[in-house]
Parts: structure tokens; C-alpha cells; sequence
């Protein structure tokens, strides 16, 4: 393992050893009783006997008591601390009432874009609408605001000034510096400058969470909250950063030199160990944002706590019969862990939830299924066992004083630390457990399996496939090309094959041999040409797999892939990447993945011709598409240019503007290319 020299700074007195955790979770009996859903109206507050609440949680997600869901882990762990506490859900941002719904908060607004960055939540890789919102009820877009965490906190300041506005969840963590917006395909600035927040909760909200209310609370002020671990804050241009902060480039360099921006990406994710990490701080013109070390990682004693929280693990009645369906996925699963050490560059996981597992104790899993066993509703089948991965569970560095210095990115690449511990053991003997509990039928693993880790446990192996698989089995080798598995930080694609073989071969001592692996793909990943998409497709069509879903290269704002994306430069060696940046040259990618579907036909031919790969067209045995088109590939042509006809594209049109008058209307010749001026004649050009 690299190692670095720079010891653990300390955030503040109260916590100069960065082996305890700043905040005690407060303590919960073990067996809590379900309570009613916290307060989501005025009359559920008064109903309460509440005059007024200590926080008003305000989320782009639809309000979900269960563990999943990160307004309900947040609003119960305050409320185990005494406090009073609401939740605004997807409230119209239009206007600053829905904000004074529960009146003046004694304490603080939190505010957070839900779950999902919400331009993630919005938009896909070809920047189009999506068609559905799983956070939300029905499944309906439209809920929440671009960004949503900026209006927000705009709003949540407009309705009752003076009370402090914290931004948190992964949207604000992600944006807490100048970042690459893929949207706009710009460098924006940090969102704490755009929002006007306070404060800015980056990582696991829990610790900061309790800590923030506690010392509000005790009469301290905000200003006072700035030397707490896992907080990042604006200076005013007349205030000077802490004197142990290290400066990173500025917004104006990291915006107009892409060496700069490298440059800042790096610094950033070596400072991200809590165990190491050093204060950061970033000037945008005159103004300062200063990030602090990220909270230390949670006791296994308070991970319990949090997941032994009365939770009613259901949406909140005023959805009545409109299902949620990211809950609907979700609501039977079972987290043991959080954290992730694999590192991949294009995975916001590491980035929010830190590369140090953080792991329940077997008793807390195993009383979480036992009342889920319990339930009437209850399908008997758990529909996964894990968290961030499936079989991390448990793991961490078998050296702690190594490990409080390590900087290095990832435990398993370019091959597994041999300072990792990789026991399965602990795991293996939790889903034997779990299974014979009354009331379960099924335990299902559908994390994502860490291939490279769990080959090394041929127990593990056994216990996966002869019990928790349903038939099929979903992992990511990601690619296949070595170029880009080396820019992705995931092992070479014969670690997927040896995979492949020791689940097969673990099947089939089951007596399951008609169990299968659905592999994940992505395409336009920053080092992924055309060339490695087409040897990625030849690998398809050897294997005989056709996925019916792929994965569009997101770059996401914060990750280290969207670096390469945005620079061309791998921010760790300097050396230049190939970036698909071009919207056709991304569609021509996906197509290859999905070379077998007839309406692809003709991107994969163009894709084909465009790398001189003609071989791969015709009857050969490698050969990817026919010669000719098939019926169905132009019938899906000719669809698709009705389709875009019906829809206008083809055709310049002027929506008419909100409150146009019905007599302009009627009068087309008022209507020009700027329908709003008062005279339908074009100015003289001066």
C-alpha cells in the first residue's frame, strides 16, 4: 500500500483523536416499537400536540420510512435524539409557502435533492428527459427542480430568513467544489455559492446530522459549526481560510485550463481517507470555499442503532395507491454494510460513502429479518443482502496503522492489497443464518458481486449459487478491452471468466446447472474507442450473450472518470485519454453493445465502416450484422422518422407563450420569430 506522511488534522477540540467518533448516536432500546410516519402536513404536526418543530427536512424524493431511503434514516436518528422533526416532500418550488407549512423552525432547514443527483434523476446519457422519476409516486416526472438543491435552499431562505439552511445528500456532496456539469457541458462553481447554504453535509449524513442539531440547540451559531468533521462553508472575501487548509486551484483555473482541473481531481479524491485527509480549501474570485476532513466511519454499535430504528418501512399514507418505485425495489432488501474499497473511477459510491467498510453486527441483520418474517404482508422472499457491493461485508485493513495512511485509491486494484482482509467467513455464516430464520423462504443476493474477492472463497462460491441466486445472477466486468478497465480501475476481463467458470461449476454441484450470469457493460467510457467496442461486441457474440440492458457512460459530477471525460487527461499518470464525446460517436457505442437488435442495424454498420471493419459485416462466423438490412431494421428506421415527424423536429415551431391573449391567437400574422414584440415588423439593423 502507498502511504503518506501528513497526520489526521483535528477539526476541532472536541475531537482531537481521529479515532473517535465526534458524535455519539443516541442510544435506542433493541427492540423499538413502530411509530407513525414523522409529520409530512401541518395537521399531522398538530395532531402531534406540536406547535412548532426543531428541523423541516426538505427532499426531492417522496417521503419513504425504511432504512433505504435517506430522509428516513435522518429523520428518525433525530428523532431518537429528542427532536422534533418534519418532512417536506417534493414540495412546488415555485413559491416560498409550501416552506411555511410547519411554521419557523427552532433549528435548521436540511435540504437535499433526494437520493439521485437530480440532473442524474432527470436526464439520460443523450441528455434527453427520462420518461419516469422511480423516487417519485406513479413514477411521475416533474416533481423537483433541475438542481434541485439551489432552489431550495433559496426558498427555504425566502420563507423564514435568519433560520440556518444545511445542504446535504449526494447532490451537494458531489457539487461541494467547482465540478463538470455534463448537462450544460460547463465547469459550474461550488453549489454552496449558488444555494446561499450555511452549511454543506458532505458524505453519511448521521454524525454531522446530530451534532449540528445538538449544538444549535445548546445556543451555539452556525459560524460556530464550521469546525465540524464532514462540513464544507463559504468565507466572506474579508475572512482567510484556516491556516492547516490546503489550497487547490482556483474555480477560474480549474474553468479554463484542463491541466488544472486534473490537477484539482486528484488532490481532491487523495484527500478523502478521514483517517489522513487534509482540509481543502478553493477561492472562486475573492470568495473561499473550505472543505474539512470528511467524519470519521461509524461504530458498528451505532450502525445498529441506525438500522434499529422503528422504521415503518413503507411510504407515506398520502401516496395511498400510487406506488414509489424505487421503494417497490427496494422494500425487502436488507443492508449490512456501507462503504466501498473497489474504487472505480466512474462510481459515486467511494465519493459519498467512503472506502472504509462500515459493517452491522450479525444480531442487528438477523432482528431485521426476523420482523420483516413477521410481517402479514410479508412475501417470505428477502430480495437482497448487502449495501454498496455483496461481499464486502466485514472487510478492512488488517493493519490499522497502515491504514491510517493510506492514500491509496483502491484496495483491490491494479490487484487486491495483501494487507485487505477478505474473509468471507463472517458473511458466509450471516446468509446461512439468515435463510432459517421462520417466516423466510428466500434470501436473495442481488448487490453487486465483487468477482476479483469472491473467488478467493470457494465456500463463498458454493453458498452463493446453491442457495441466494434465483436463476440468474447479475455482475459487472464492465468491459473488456484492457485499456479501459485500467482507466475504470476494475480487473481484467479473464477475472470475469474465471468467474464465470467457478460459478458454473459451483451450479452445478447445487444441481443447478441452468443458473446464468447477466453481465453489465458500459459504453463511452473515457479510453473506450470504437475498437474496443467492437472486440467488446465480438466478445458478446463468442459468449452468446445479448443484453437486454446497457449502461451509457453518466459523467457524474465529483468522479474521477468524468475528469478524463471533461479533460482528456487521466488526473493520477497525466497521460491523455480517448473520450467519446460526441453525442453520435456515444450512440454508435451503445448500438455495438446491442449489435444483435434490428433497429441498430445501421448505427453498427456505420460504426463498423467508420473503423474499417467491414469483415464483421456479411455471413462470416464473427461477423456482426448481415449485409443486407433486414425487414425489421427498416421498418424500426422508417418508425422512428415518423416518430421524430409527429413530434415536430423536423419542423421550426414557436410555442406559444404562458397568458398569450386568445385575439393573438387567431391572428397568425402577429406571430413572427419573436412573437412578443409589440410591432410584427423586423427592426432595421443599425
Amino acid at each position: 500500500m502507498t502511504t503518506g506522511t501528513v497526520a489526521p488534522p483535528p477539526c476541532s477540540s472536541r475531537n482531537a483523536n481521529p479515532n473517535v467518533a465526534p458524535t455519539q448516536l443516541p442510544v435506542l432500546p433493541l427492540v423499538p416499537l413502530a411509530l407513525p410516519h414523522l409529520p409530512a402536513s401541518r395537521a399531522e404536526m398538530e395532531r402531534r400536540g406540536w406547535n412548532e418543530v426543531d428541523v423541516v427536512f426538505v427532499t426531492g424524493d417522496a417521503y419513504v420510512d425504511h432504512p433505504a431511503f435517506a430522509m428516513g434514516i435522518l429523520g428518525r436518528i433525530l428523532e431518537a435524539a429528542g427532536f422534533r422533526v418534519a418532512i417536506l416532500s417534493q414540495p412546488d418550488w415555485r413559491s416560498a409557502d409550501p416552506w411555511r407549512e410547519f411554521g419557523r423552525p427552532r433549528l435548521f432547514f436540511g435540504i437535499s435533492a433526494g437520493n439521485m443527483d437530480s440532473m442524474i434523476n432527470h436526464y439520460t446519457a443523450n441528455k434527453k428527459v427520462r420518461n419516469d422519476d422511480a423516487y417519485s409516486p406513479g413514477g411521475r416526472i416533474g416533481l423537483r427542480p433541475d438542481r434541485a438543491t439551489m432552489p431550495y435552499c433559496q426558498r427555504a431562505r425566502e420563507a423564514f430568513p435568519g433560520v440556518p439552511v444545511i445542504a446535504g445528500g449526494v447532490e451537494a456532496s458531489l457539487r461541494r467544489l467547482a465540478h463538470y456539469d455534463y448537462w450544460s457541458d460547463t465547469v459550474k462553481r461550488s453549489i454552496l455559492l449558488d444555494a446561499k447554504a450555511d452549511l454543506l453535509v458532505f458524505g453519511m449524513g448521521e454524525q454531522p446530522i446530530v451534532e449540528l442539531a445538538r449544538r444549535l440547540a445548546a445556543g451555539e451559531s452556525v459560524r460556530d459549526l464550521r469546525d465540524m468533521r464532514g462540513v464544507a462553508y463559504t468565507l466572506g472575501a474579508k475572512e482567510t481560510p484556516p491556516d492547516d487548509a490546503f489550497v487547490l486551484p482556483t474555480f477560474e483555473e480549474v474553468k479554463t485550463d484542463r491541466h488544472k482541473f486534473a490537477q484539482a481531481t486528484r488532490i481532491i479524491h487523495q484527500e478523502t481517507n478521514p483517517l489522513n485527509a487534509k482540509r481543502l480549501v478553493q477561492y472562486h474570485d475573492r470568495q473561499a470555499v473550505v472543505v474539512n476532513p470528511p467524519a470519521l466511519p461509524i461504530s458498528q454499535d451505532d450502525m445498529d442503532r441506525i438500522y434499529g430504528l422503528p422504521y415503518t418501512r413503507r411510504p407515506h399514507p398520502k401516496y395511498k395507491n400510487e406506488k414509489i418505485p424505487a421503494f417497490e425495489t427496494v422494500k425487502d432488501s436488507v443492508t449490512i454494510m456501507r462503504g466501498c474499497f473497489g474504487g472505480c473511477t466512474f462510481c459515486s459510491i467511494t465519493a459519498h460513502q467512503g472506502r472504509i467498510i462500515q459493517s452491522r453486527s450479525q444480531e442487528s441483520v438477523l432482528s431485521e429479518i426476523r420482523k420483516m418474517g413477521e410481517e402479514p404482508s410479508f412475501s417470505g422472499i428477502v430480495s437482497d443482502i448487502g449495501g454498496p457491493t455483496a461481499n464486502m461485508y466485514q472487510m478492512r485493513c488488517t493493519r490499522p496503522e497502515v491504514e491510517a495512511k493510506c492514500k491509496r485509491q483502491s484496495c483491490v486494484h491494479p490487484k487486491i492489497c495483501k494487507l485487505l482482509g477478505t474473509d468471507h467467513g463472517p458473511l458466509v455464516q450471516l446468509m446461512r443464518e439468515s435463510r432459517e430464520i421462520p417466516g423466510v423462504r428466500k434470501v436473495m443476493v442481488a448487490s453487486g458481486v465483487r468477482m476479483d474477492l469472491a473467488q478467493r472463497s470457494p465456500e463463498y462460491m458454493v453458498e452463493l449459487a446453491g442457495h441466494h441466486v434465483g436463476g440468474h445472477l447479475k455482475v459487472a466486468p464492465e468491459h473488456t478491452d484492457p485499456e479501459v478497465l485500467k482507466r475504470m480501475k476494475k480487473p481484467e476481463v479473464n477475472d470475469y471468466e474465471g468467474f464465470a467458470d467457478a460459478f458454473k461449476e459451483a451450479s452445478a454441484t447445487a444441481g443447478k446447472p441452468k443458473q446464468f450470469l447477466v453481465p453489465y457493460f458500459i459504453a463511452s467510457h473515457p479510453g473506450s474507442d470504437l475498437d474496443a467496442m467492437i472486440d467488446l461486441a465480438l466478445f458478446l457474440k463468442r459468449n452468446g450473450y445479448r443484453p437486454d440492458q446497457v449502461q451509457d457512460f453518466i459523467p457524474a459530477p465529483f468522479d474521477v472518470a468524468t475528469c478524463m471525460y471533461y479533460t482528456g487527461l487521466d488526473p493520477f499518470t497525466g497521460e491523455e485519454v480517448y473520450t467519446a464525446r460526441n453525442l453520435r460517436d456515444r450512440k454508435l457505442q451503445r448500438a455495438l453493445l446491442q449489435f444483435f437488435k434490428p433497429e441498430n442495424y445501421f448505427e453498427v454498420r456505420e460504426a463498423l465502416q467508420k473503423a474499417g471493419r467491414q469483415e464483421l459485416i456479411g455471413s462470416g462466423c464473427d461477423a456482426l450484422i448481415p449485409a443486407n438490412p433486414p425487414k425489421a431494421a427498416l421498418q424500426a428506421r422508417m418508425a422512428k422518422a415518423n416518430r421524430a415527424l409527429g413530434e415536430g423536429r423536423y419542423v421550426h415551431t414557436i410555442p406559444k407563450p404562458a397568458g398569450e391573449s386568445e385575439a393573438k391567437q387567431a391572428n397568425p400574422q402577429s406571430t413572427g420569430y419573436r412573437p412578443d414584440r409589440k410591432s410584427a415588423k423586423r427592426r432595421p439593423r443599425r
